[in-house]
């Protein structure tokens, strides 16, 4: 009897070849079910051996006249099968790799782990890797194997707890998972690859092998330019996209990217937005979470076509001048029984501590950002859409629940780190190495952070302690913003400085302002739903709220449906209301937000210093009576200034004299009371010429006609 016959019969041994493939002019091969194997010379495909069965749970054994390079003819019932042997094939990852790996530098992981089709000796097939350190076994299962985990059990390199296997002839596109038997003995449940690149449609959640076929960029002059378009004093102005409910076709299904490429790079092109953000596009297998609990991290959501398909959208996006940034989600993760959580058996991806490795609120796993491997897998799942996909900005998702231990917890829940403080030492290491990578390896690519406290340096170079960002979603300005201009307008006087009070700051980090998805979810509303008064003055109020972010220092970022006013709050599972702008009021809020993205790219001023105090002065800041704001922004020099004034309640202001710091003629850029837009049309008859009366310390001012819940941008013309 062959030793550790038993333990392989029954999938328990963890060591497959120890006894199966090659063993000097021997050769054994587990074949459950079939009725005999002859064994073929692999070139000329001569009969060297037969192999009898030995086992009744179906291995076979037998000498073969000369030892060759061979294939196996499988008599199976109703069917012939002809392989190469798995089992005779040598080691497979190289030392580099795995040294790499280990030490969490491994960059390319998703070219060298999870399902890789490729040719081993002159033999096409597939090769996987899998960490499971942990595991007393592992296999890969599927289709081709009748889903039996004992038909073919991997290779443990133990030097990195990584298991490895090449399976002869196996196609793209094949449905596979792994089989594990964890720490404690007991099989788990089937695990989807951490590393996969492709999956099945939700709510099945295998992996796919991946299509080996390289995509054939076009984007090479986007790539070569998109540094400078993404740079502090670039106007980048966002719109953010759930892909699954933006549209949707007659029958109510989501688009796929192809037909989603059609309508959406088109649409955000004219609107004159330079990027479009997606909402997580990595699997994830529940859809209400919208992405924010992925499982794929490395694998474009099968609920929207290929990753072929994904690149396409890329590439065509980058032909119209898109920019395209994924939000990602390094933080957390969901504890399905296919996924990471547990993965063999142990804490793996996770800690073990509940007060260190789960998310009550969420009910979700937290990564264990002090472990090699798992640091290195994040970062090689950043690298593979920024690398892969040639994504142009990862927005990282819950970074406070990243940098601090205590992030909603009580007291006596968390664990202090080794000097005694709430923050979380090894995600702080592991966001500046991210962002280190990155500036290294990616050029011109950004990173973003929705952090949401007042940690210091979050947009401050990691060589200079920071953790390294590019940009940091402005949540106090948000917030503060949106409680004023919820107030009826009559109260706005004592909430004047929730309007004025992120000028304070404006300067600490580099800013994007959102609106974003979050504030239009779960009871908050739409954003014309938040509008205090009657239609008109909800209308109104809108519009010069856009207005008033467009013009404030700092990036852009809106929600779909913001655009048009949508009166309803998201729901992923339908469309937008595109029917709402059959009505003017609706298509005129689109038709300002097209026209305030114009403005804020064609005016320097309105961009080149959203991140410099040299670019904003106050004009007027304190006139709570009136609820009225003014300011000047400045580009580079020689860029005419713009000025920017807001009428925050439903009174019209004649004769209101606004210094300025230049003579001749101010013309009127945007007014957001203008008839195209569903105001009414009252203004300054498009310019005004500067008088010599001092005001708000310039020799000279201009008296303006303010329209009601409105704001103008007029520009210097000299």
């Amino acid at each position: 009897m062959i030793s550790g016959t038993d333990s392989l019969v029954t999938g328990r041994h963890g060591d497959p070849f120890a006894i199966l493939g090659p063993h000097g002019e021997e050769i054994r091969s587990f074949q459950p079910g079939a009725r005999g194997i002859t064994v073929l010379a692999r070139e000329g495909g001569e009969e060297i051996g037969r192999l009898e069965q030995v086992h009744p749970a179906g291995l076979f054994a037998g000498h073969v006249s000369r030892p060759l390079p061979y294939r196996l003819r499988i008599d199976w019932p109703g069917s012939v099968q002809e392989t190469e042997d798995p089992y005779s094939f040598g080691l497979l990852l190289g030392p580099l790799d795995l040294h790499l790996f280990a030490e969490g530098r491994h960059f390319e992981l998703a070219k060298v782990f999870g399902a890789q089709a490729m040719v081993v000796d002159g033999v096409p097939g597939v090769r996987f890797a899998l960490w499971a350190p942990n595991a007393q076994r592992a296999s890969v299962v599927g289709e081709f194997n009748g889903w039996d985990g004992r038909r073919h059990p991997m290779r443990l390199r133990r030097e990195a707890g990584v298991w490895e296997l090449f399976i002869p002839r196996l196609r793209p596109g094949a449905p596979y998972k792994y089989e594990l038997i964890g720490a404690d003995g007991s099989v788990l449940p089937l695990k989807a690859d951490p590393l996969a690149t492709a999956t099945e449609m939700p709510p099945a959640t295998a992996s796919r092998i991946p299509d080996p076929t390289p995509f054939l960029w076009s984007d090479q002059d986007w790539m070569a330019e998109r540094g400078a378009r993404q740079a502090e004093d670039a106007p980048i102005s966002v719109y953010e996209v759930h892909p699954g409910s933006w549209w949707r076709d007659a029958a109510g299904e989501s688009p796929d990217w192809d037909r989603l490429a059609d309508r959406l790079i088109p649409y955000v092109q004219g609107m004159g937005f330079t990027h479009i953000e997606f909402l997580p596009v990595m699997e994830h297998p529940f859809g209400g979470s919208w992405g924010y609990q992925p499982l794929g991290m490395f694998a474009p959501s099968a609920r929207f076509g290929s990753p072929m398909g994904f690149a396409r959208f890329v590439d065509r996006a980058h032909a119209a001048k898109v920019g395209i940034i994924l939000d990602w989600v390094p933080a957390h993760f969901p504890t399905d029984a296919h996924g990471l959580y547990r993965f063999d058996g142990t804490a793996l991806y996770e800690h073990a501590d509940p007060r260190e490795g789960f998310h009550r609120d969420w009910n979700t796993a937290i990564y264990n950002f002090g472990r090699n491997e798992v640091r290195g897998f994040l970062l090689a799942s950043a690298m593979h859409w920024l690398e892969h996909y040639h994504i142009d900005g990862l927005r990282v998702d819950a970074v406070a629940s990243m940098l601090y231990r205590d992030y909603s917890r009580p007291a006596d829940e968390w664990i202090p780190n080794r000097y005694g403080g709430r923050e979380n030492l090894e995600a702080v290491a592991f966001l500046q190495e991210l962002n280190a990578v990155v500036e290294e390896r990616c050029s011109g690519a950004v990173m973003i952070a929705e952090e949401s406290t007042a940690w210091p340096g979050v947009t401050r170079p990691t060589g200079e302690g920071g953790l390294g960002f590019h940009y940091k979603w402005n949540m106090g300005w948000m917030h503060d913003t949106l409680h004023y201009i919820e107030e009826d307008p009559v109260n706005r006087r004592y909430h004047h400085d929730s309007m004025t009070f992120g000028l304070v700051y404006a300067w600490s980090e580099k800013f994007i302002l959102p609106l974003s998805h979050d504030e239009v979810v779960y009871g908050k509303g739409s954003l014309i739903g938040k509008m205090p008064g009657d239609q008109w003055q909800k209308f109104a109020n809108l519009r010069a709220y856009l207005a008033f972010m467009w013009t404030h220092p700092g990036k852009k970022l809106l929600f779909m449906g913001g655009e048009i006013a949508q009166p309803s709050e998201w729901n992923h599972d339908a469309a937008l209301s595109w029917g709402l702008l059959d009505e003017a009021r609706h298509r005129g809020i689109q038709r300002l937000v097209r026209d305030l993205n114009l403005a804020y790219r064609g005016i320097p001023a309105l961009h080149r210093q959203d991140a410099s105090p040299e670019g904003f002065r106050w004009v007027v800041g304190g006139d709570h009576e009136q609820s009225i704001f003014a300011w000047l922004r400045f580009g580079a020099a020689g860029d005419p200034p713009a000025l920017v004034v807001c009428n925050m309640t439903p009174v019209p202001r004649y004769g209101y004299r606004i210094g300025v710091p230049m003579g001749g003629t101010w013309h009127e850029v945007v007014n957001t009371d203008g008839a195209a837009y569903g105001g009414t049309n009252t203004g300054n008859g498009g310019s005004v010429q500067v008088e010599a009366v001092e005001s708000h310390g310039f020799d000279q001012s201009v008296p303006l006609f303010l329209p009601p819940l409105a704001v103008l941008v007029l520009r210097h013309q000299g």
